[in-house]
This record gives C-alpha cells, structure tokens and sequence, in this order.
C-alpha cells in the first residue's frame, strides 16, 4: 500500500505547505505521470490495526436503500494514514454512498467502517459532529456562506470548533497565504472565482489541519485548468501527512496523477491499483 506516516502537527503541516500560486492554471510537474501501475490483490485485507497506520477502514460494506436498491455490496478496502486515493466509476457506482458513509449520513446495512482508529458503528450520535469536525470535507459546490467573505466563511469554521477570536485572527490570513489568495480575504463568493472558490473551501477545511480530508468531486464544476491548480494544492496538503480521498470523475486528472485507484462499479469494488489510472490498463 502507500505511505504510511502520522499526520503532522498542524505548525509543521503549516511549515511543510508553501503558499500556491493565485494563477490557477500554473503548473510546476507534480502531475507528472510516475511508474507503471502496480496492481493490488483485491479486495485489501481490511484487518490491518486500526490504531496503527491506518486511517480508513472499510470491511465488507454493504448498504441497500429502500426499496431493495444496492449501493454497495461487500466492499473491503483498508487506507493508510498519508495516503492519496482516488475512487472513481460512473454514476451510480456507489463513490457518493462511501462520503456518506464515512460522514456517518448513513449507516452501512452490514459491515464496519473504522476512521481513525474509530469504529463508527459504535460512534455514539452526540458524538457525530465531533467526527465531523475532526474531518476535512471538500465538495462539488463549495458550500461557502454567500453573505459572508472568504475570510468570514473560515473563521465561522473556527468558531464552531470553538477557536478564540484571537486565533482566528492569526490562522485566517495564515491559511488564505497557504491557498494563494491572502489579496482576496474579504471578497465574497460572487466576487470568486470558482477556482478560488474551491481554494476558499479547502482553505476551510484546512485551516486545523485534519487527519483525513474527504473531498467529493471538488474539480466537477472548473475548467481544465483551474483543475489542475486545485490538485496541485491538494497535492500539496497530502505531502503534509494528511490522508486524502477523493471521489472524482475528472479521467485526465487521475491518469496524470498515478495515485492510488479504487474503482466502483454497480457497487462493487472492481479494482484496486496503486499509481493507477481512471480505467484498467
């Protein structure tokens, strides 16, 4: 499997993460294809220590929505902490239902999922929004408060993690220097761009440094070259030690990447390959 390493502390993260550039279509080769695919015997062993190396663990997962439709069916899989993985398959091939169900919106109809050395299924609900906080979470639609400047949005995160005033006031300007728009703190979203936008929102999810960020198409909605300069960032947040998943449909970037795959099809987990590409080679 991949890397295998604690996450940071948030400083050192901070320190390992140099600012990006505010031009999003600049590039500087860490999308440079690496070596040939080594194929993965699949399905992983999920019986790796959960409090060891392991971020994610999902254990012959099943989850049927009423009536009788399968999302998932028996999927297994285990995620190291400081890995970067993609999981990719057409629509309805059950990538959204696994977000879901490592943000406990839903529960598995069997199985077990352990995040962090946590097994959810024993996760109390008034614990719920703990876990989620402790979560890094980067969406399709951003989720930005539109009232709000980008500033603000980060800050409202802060707060409801119950950070001082004064430690908004020193993380702020700090993460929005780390996502290149340190000029671009008190413009609200529809002063954005969508680029800058999705940075505004991974800058949130950033600015405590999270263990594990999930992020659920975060190119769908940006063009080709915006693409890649929110790659290249959360590229960059992986090099700090932090576990990324990622759902995505964007082929060209997979293929470019080399990451870890995990492919879905019909609910079912179909392939496993590290430094794969979109398809089966």
């Amino acid at each position: 499997m991949g890397a295998s390493h604690e996450p940071e502390q948030p400083s050192q993260a901070a320190s390992a993460l140099s600012p990006v550039p505010d031009d999003d279509s600049e590039t500087d080769g860490t999308m440079t294809a690496l070596a040939e695919p080594e194929t993965i015997a699949m399905p992983l062993p999920a019986q790796a220590d959960p409090s060891g190396s392991t971020m994610i663990v999902f254990e012959d997962v099943q989850k049927i929505y009423e009536p009788a439709v399968t999302a998932l069916d028996g999927v297994s899989f285990t995620i190291d902490k400081g890995e970067f993985v993609f999981v990719v398959g057409a629509s309805g091939s059950g990538k959204s239902t696994v977000v879901r169900l490592l943000l406990k919106e839903l529960e598995p109809t069997q199985g077990r999922i352990i995040v962090g050395g946590r097994d959810l299924g024993r996760l109390k609900r008034s614990k719920v929004p703990l876990l989620r906080r402790n979560l890094g979470c980067v969406f399709q639609d951003f989720k930005l408060l539109p009232n709000r400047t980008a500033a603000e949005n980060i800050g409202y995160a802060l707060r409801v993690q119950g950070e001082s005033s004064s430690q908004i006031r020193r993380k702020v300007p700090e993460v929005m220097n780390l996502v290149g728009l340190a000029h671009k703190m008190n413009s609200r979203p529809d002063e954005l761009s969508g680029g800058e936008q999705q940075r505004v929102s991974i800058a949130r999810a950033f600015v405590n440094p999270p263990p594990l960020l999930v992020c659920d198409e975060p190119t769908g909605n940006l063009d080709p070259d915006t693409s890649v300069g929110i790659m290249q960032l959360l590229y960059r947040i992986n090099r700090t030690g932090t576990t990324i998943l990622m759902v995505t449909h964007d082929r060209e970037m997979v293929d470019k990447m080399r990451k870890r795959v995990i492919a879905l099809e019909e609910g079912r987990l179909v392939r496993d390959e590290r430094r794969g590409g979109y398809a089966e080679e």
